[in-house]
């Protein structure tokens, strides 16, 4: 029996799910920060430990916007700006 891989993505309602794909974004679910999976930011987080039990995944970008995540301004310079002006 071939069985899928299940990778746990975070829908746009905040609540987990079972994909047969991988994420291509990562968050922190305190900071509500999202961000790509090889930003310089979170994998200097990782590396000195704690931020990895509060992270999440999120298939796109949209739904991580709809979780009510902001993009990160070190990876994603572009949305982040975007995200800022908006909000002022």
């Amino acid at each position: 029996m071939n069985r899928a891989r299940c990778w746990t993505l975070t829908g746009s309602d905040g609540k987990s799910w079972c994909s047969t794909r991988p994420g291509i974004f990562g968050g922190h679910r305190r900071s509500k920060i999202y961000g790509r999976l090889d930003c310089r930011a979170a994998l200097q987080a990782i590396a000195r430990g704690g931020y990895v039990k509060h992270r999440v995944f999120f298939a796109d970008e949209a739904t991580a916007i709809a979780a009510g995540y902001r993009p990160c301004a070190v990876c994603l310079p572009v949305q982040y700006a975007r995200w800022k002006a908006a909000q002022e």
